[in-house]
This record gives structure tokens, C-alpha cells and sequence, in this order.
């Protein structure tokens, strides 16, 4: 469906949003993630989750508050800053260590896996028990080899389209495909 409206005496022409996800959907996918890493990390008394801003760390918030309701696991939350583009510099809001700690980092969308990649940089100089990924949205072109250990949607995806997902505040409201 496509909506008209008229700006400054001219029709400019939306396209709606082609929805993958609504914000129901988007519930159910995170908390079944959240089971999963419970699942498969039954003895670690803490996690470490490390969101990659902007949206993966609103989707590591999501996680964390799911996880404080099924799971007596304590969880640290930090950020992952880099550029998304050219990720030379990598950089986490706290510097702690990650020896012997389980990282998961985590996005909203996986396209070539680059970002991913990147992200596990800082950790590198640590010797970590475990890194496991986790995106809301996996897409079909991978560049590089990054597989996520937890996806709450795998899509087959032309080149010329991206899938964004709608945040505010500390919410997910649904993810949509567009033609880039």
C-alpha cells in the first residue's frame, strides 16, 4: 500500500514498510534467544554482553531483562562503538576482565558479517572461556566468517535490499525490508 501525502503543494509518495517482524514477533524471537543461551551456558554464574551501538545494544538491553527474568545469571552489559563502514578503531564503554568470562556480542542485523567481525577485536587480547554472537536479523551475504550462534530470523535478501529495525528508547518495535 502506498500513501500519498502533500508537502509544500507537492505529493511526495511513501512507500509503506515491509514488515518482517512486528513487535510481537520481535518479543517471542528475543525470549526464545534468551532460552537458548541459558541452554547452552547452563553453569556460567555471569555473561557478559556486549551490544554493539546503536541498535545491538538496545537489543543486549532486551536480552539482559529477559534473562534477569528466566535465569539467576548475573549479566554485565557493555557497549562495542565503532564505525559500521570502516571499523579500523574498536571501542567498549568499561574495561574489565574478560578472561575466563562468556562474551556474547550481539546486533540487530547481520548482513556480511564485518561488523561482527570487527567487534570481537578488544577481546582478542583476553583469553575468554567463550564469544558467541547473537542478531536479530541474519542475512544471506556473508563476506566474512561469521556465522551467529543465535538468530531470531534468518532471511534470504537481494543486494539491493536492507532490513532496518525500528528502535526507541530502550524498545524494539518490529524490523522491515526496503530496497536500499
Amino acid at each position: 500500500m502506498n500513501i500519498c501525502v502533500i508537502r509544500d503543494q507537492k505529493f511526495i509518495k511513501l512507500a509503506s514498510k515491509n514488515y518482517i517482524l512486528d513487535k510481537s514477533v520481535v518479543d517471542k524471537k528475543l525470549r526464545r534467544m534468551a532460552l537458548e543461551i541459558i541452554e547452552k551456558n547452563p553453569d556460567e554464574k555471569q555473561l557478559i554482553l556486549a551490544g554493539i551501538r546503536e541498535s545491538g545494544s538496545i537489543v543486549a538491553r532486551c536480552i539482559q531483562e529477559i534473562l534477569k527474568e528466566i535465569s539467576k545469571v548475573k549479566t554485565e552489559l557493555i557497549i562495542i562503538t565503532l564505525d559500521k563502514r570502516r571499523p579500523k578503531e574498536v571501542k567498549l564503554s568499561k574495561s574489565i576482565d574478560f578472561n575466563d568470562k562468556v562474551i556474547i556480542v550481539i546486533d540487530d542485523v547481520a548482513n556480511s558479517g564485518k561488523t561482527l567481525l570487527y567487534a570481537l577485536k578488544p577481546f582478542l587480547d583476553f583469553h575468554p572461556k567463550k564469544i558467541q554472537t547473537l542478531v536479530l536479523v541474519e542475512r544471506s551475504h556473508k563476506n566474512f566468517p561469521v556465522s551467529p550462534d543465535y538468530v531470531g530470523l534468518s532471511l534470504s535478501t537481494t543486494l539491493q535490499e536492507h532490513i532496518y529495525v525500528e528502535v526507541e528508547k530502550d524498545k524494539i518495535f518490529g524490523a522491515y525490508l526496503a530496497n536500499a
